[in-house]
């Protein structure tokens, strides 16, 4: 059985984001994947890298002790699902924690000769499933730093077989329509996924 870890990031169980992750979790198991859900809030996960915790960053193996239930859960799994919102272009912050706390040097990348080297190979598959306040033309003006970040960055380290970004804009006048359509749209990723 393949499994995935789906990170979660949102406080609001009514938010629209729920929504969204409740479909990707249910699309998933029902597909049979095992699902790890991770809802970072609920969670409690910490999002603040200490300062012990950035001196020992370099130091492969102690450095994830602090997190090392989130990094067995990151290599146990075979697919990532990332589902949050854009807030102010950006990741909500416990997200951006996790990214900043658990991809570190040794669990998703290693240093060498000073270069990157993708670590996180277990990962095949990477998914995103995101809304934005405001349009696509106002995400690209921007620079749409978190869709660069995940099929950049996320997806370097990871090297993934397959890649989806599945973006909802302009969420501040999406109608009901619009919002069915693209739970209908996750919904048919996650079972091709």
């Amino acid at each position: 059985m393949t499994r995935a870890l789906v990170l979660f990031a949102h406080p609001c169980a009514e938010s629209f984001s729920a929504a969204l992750h409740g479909c990707v979790t249910d699309r998933l198991a029902a597909c049979g994947w095992e699902v790890d859900d991770c809802d970072l809030n609920a969670e409690g996960f910490a999002p603040v890298l200490t300062a012990e915790e950035r001196r020992g960053y370099h130091e492969e193996g102690s450095n994830a002790g602090p997190v090392a239930d989130y990094v067995a859960r990151l290599r146990a799994a075979d697919a990532l699902v990332m589902v949050f919102p854009v807030w102010n272009f950006g990741y909500p912050a416990i997200l951006k924690g996790f990214l900043d706390r658990v991809f570190l040097p040794g669990v998703s990348f290693k240093l060498e000769g000073g270069q990157v080297v993708p670590n996180l190979r277990n990962i095949r598959k990477l998914a995103a499933v995101t809304t934005y306040g405001g349009t696509r033309l106002r995400a690209l003006m921007a620079g749409d730093p978190p869709r660069k970040s995940v099929t950049r960055a996320v997806w370097h380290v990871c090297r993934p077989d397959k890649t989806r970004y599945l973006a909802l804009y302009d969420m501040n006048r999406a109608t009901h329509e619009h919002r069915t359509a693209f739970l209908t749209r996750v919904g048919a990723e996650m079972e091709a996924f």
